[in-house]
């Protein structure tokens, strides 16, 4: 495995937090607009859909970790991950 340019700190925390906005606003809505728990200021997710929206958040860090080369703000910040072989 060659090595990988760690990136900073700041970068890799800011991935994380845009990642878990993006996956809370976008993904939370569509779920919401699905399931019919949109309200007059956005969305309020109970029961099953919550905890669908928990693990969409929990198998997009994973995979795409994992098997994609980073998530989709790893990518935007340009912070490189390893595979594995």
């Amino acid at each position: 495995m060659s090595e990988i340019e760690r990136a900073s700190t700041t970068r890799r925390v800011m991935a994380v937090i845009l990642d878990l906005m993006t996956l809370f606003l976008g993904g939370g809505y569509l779920i919401a607009l699905a399931a019919g728990q949109t309200t007059g200021n956005g969305f309020n997710l109970k029961g099953a859909p919550a905890l669908l929206l928990i693990a969409i958040i929990a198998v997009y860090f994973f995979v795409l970790r994992r098997y994609a080369g980073g998530t989709l703000w790893d990518r935007i910040l340009g912070i490189k991950r390893p595979q594995p072989p």
